[in-house]
């Protein structure tokens, strides 16, 4: 199910993530952008987890990145090894004051200030099976156009081509 509601203001936040990760996911989608990466954040993934970040390149890969916004949250989580079976390639991304020795080297890593972002550390690259790949595909593509749907409802007028 995808975490949006027409209730809120904004119906592209669920208002559980706290204002520095915002900020590390804000700095992180501009930086992909830049990249040009079609980003989607809090994307539910098969299983059962939600994915912080998911981006899909012009090449087609997919990448996920889990956002830590300190050293306690990064050592009370232990699900993100599962990630890898969903993405080709895994990041964390952070904030200047978390070391960033406490990341796995087998990852990669983005340093995000807000207003922008900068790769650390490449990520390996772990080539997802075919089925896997089409399946999160068509994840992404459907709750992207679900997202797009709702915030033109709570807009009040259709997007144009002019709008993106």
């Amino acid at each position: 199910m995808t975490i949006l509601s027409v209730y809120n203001n904004n119906p592209l936040i669920d208002g559980r993530q706290s204002d520095r990760a915002m900020m590390v996911r804000r700095g992180t989608q501009i930086l992909l952008h830049e990249m040009r990466h079609a980003v989607l954040p809090e994307l539910p993934l098969a299983s059962g987890r939600r994915a912080d970040l998911i981006t899909l390149s012009e090449k087609g890969e997919i990448w996920i990145i889990e956002i830590k916004t300190s050293i306690e949250d990064f050592r009370v989580d232990r699900k993100w090894p599962e990630y890898r079976l969903h993405c080709d390639r895994l990041f964390f991304a952070t904030h200047q004051d978390v070391p960033l020795e406490i990341f796995p080297e087998e990852c990669g890593l983005f340093l995000s200030d807000g207003y922008g972002a900068h790769m650390i550390r490449e990520a390996p690259e772990h080539r997802m099976a075919p089925a896997t790949r089409k399946s999160v595909t068509l994840n992404f593509s459907r709750a992207a156009a679900q997202r797009l749907m709702m915030a033109e409802w709570a807009n009040g007028k259709p997007f144009t081509v002019d709008d993106v």
